[in-house]
């Protein structure tokens, strides 16, 4: 009897060892589960304060943007009143210029079957309009039926000089106005 005893103690162990074991695999595995929570309410944080961040940047960059605007629009005005091309000045070079006039074919059915041949590039079995042969034709001689000439306007710009200019001379183009440089405002 004293055999089985044994056998029930031994077994009675193993038993609660089995359950010791078992319950300490589903604590590593409820910890795993809140790490893993955890790494998803970082993650989450992180895209909210990122989020935060930008649209506090894209603020502050536009209130920039719109003073970069001002400033624009007094150098214009500068350059009109001095009815001058081109200043130079320290800092940089205020430019004013005529932008060429632009021709744009609204009718291409209409202007193709009016068109003289010094209008057009033939291209075996393609004929298309050549702006460049157009913009010179229609300087001497009237606009064709299904033509639209877009009058060229007078443009600002200006160069800003950087700091390493004065050892090489040269200069780097700013642009023309702010508004067409909008991938300044988008910063991420």
């Amino acid at each position: 009897m004293e055999v089985n005893f044994l056998d029930e103690l031994l077994l009675e162990a193993e038993v609660k060892e089995e359950e010791q074991t078992e319950a300490y695999f589903d604590l590593l595995l409820l910890q795993i589960k809140q790490l893993t929570k955890q790494i998803e309410y970082n993650f989450s944080q992180s895209e909210k304060e990122c989020s935060m961040i930008n649209s506090f940047v894209l603020h502050k960059n536009a209130q920039l943007q719109e003073k970069i605007r001002w400033l624009e629009m007094k150098l214009e005005a500068f350059i009109k009143e001095k009815k001058e091309k081109t200043i130079a000045l320290p800092n940089g070079t205020l430019k004013m210029h005529k932008k060429p006039d632009r021709v744009e074919i609204e009718d291409l059915e209409l202007f193709l079957k009016k068109a003289k041949p010094e209008m057009l590039t033939i291209i075996p079995e393609q004929v298309k309009p050549d702006m460049n042969k157009i913009k010179t034709y229609i300087k001497t001689k009237p606009v064709p039926p299904g033509i639209k000439v877009i009058e060229g306007k007078e443009e600002f710009s200006y160069k800003l000089r950087e700091e390493s200019e004065e050892e090489n001379g040269r200069t780097k183009e700013t642009g023309v106005r702010a508004e067409q440089d909008s991938e300044l405002r988008a910063v991420v």
